[in-house]
């Protein structure tokens, strides 16, 4: 075989390679951009959780369940004094009437004289008590603030299935960015000198830091 046309194929063969890592490099990064931004800023805000003050807001409201209503609970708790189940849809109905709140499948606390029905949210908490004796209902909403909306987030605290699939799914095409990165940075390291003690350092400096400061 003529040692110039196997040179002329391996490049050939190089081309197509990077070519295709370069594709799979920007196509990655594309759909990573706004994911990458939101964790880079959460992270920094997250590490800075403790100088960032936040003034929870207070929200309380209060209403009495129709009379069928307490006693469609009152039986109903009778039989599961001490359980964790869902509301009835008419309790589900009245909440949504009332203050708004999506309260689906979502578990209360029963006993015989109240139910609790725990309402976790990012940035903030809120929950539902009933009484069962006379059917006064409290609601209590705490907003933290947007920050602690966007920590939440980043953790995929209380954000639902939905958001826990995007992380999931963000964190594999984050994968393949990685990769493609450092396969491209492999065929461009001849002509680079500096490329693999740079990426030394990039593996070098977090894992010092770990072992040496982090308790």
């Amino acid at each position: 075989m003529n040692p110039q046309a196997g040179s002329s194929n391996r490049n050939a063969g190089r081309a197509v390679w990077l070519k295709n890592l370069h594709q799979w490099h920007w196509i990655s990064s594309a759909l990573c951009l706004l994911g990458m931004l939101l964790f880079s800023v959460t992270g920094i805000t997250l590490n800075h959780a403790s100088q960032i003050e936040a003034k929870p807001a207070v929200t309380r409201k209060n209403a009495t369940l129709p009379g069928p209503l307490q006693a469609e609970l009152r039986q109903f708790a009778a039989g599961h004094d001490g359980a964790k189940e869902p509301l009835p849809a008419g309790a589900e109905r009245w909440l949504s009437d009332t203050w708004s709140l999506q309260a689906g499948g979502r578990v209360a606390e029963w006993s015989v004289d109240e139910v609790y029905l725990p309402l976790p949210k990012a940035g903030g908490d809120a929950w539902v008590r009933i009484g069962l004796e006379d059917g006064a209902a409290e609601y209590e909403l705490t907003d933290r603030g947007w920050i602690s909306w966007l920590n939440d987030v980043h953790k995929g605290r209380n954000t639902g299935t939905a958001w826990n699939w995007f992380i999931d799914i963000f964190a594999g095409a984050c994968l393949v960015f990685c990769l493609t990165g450092l396969l491209i940075l492999k065929f461009h390291a001849a002509n680079r000198p500096f490329t693999w003690p740079m990426v030394g350092l990039g593996i070098v400096i977090p894992c010092v830091i770990a072992i040496l400061f982090i308790h």
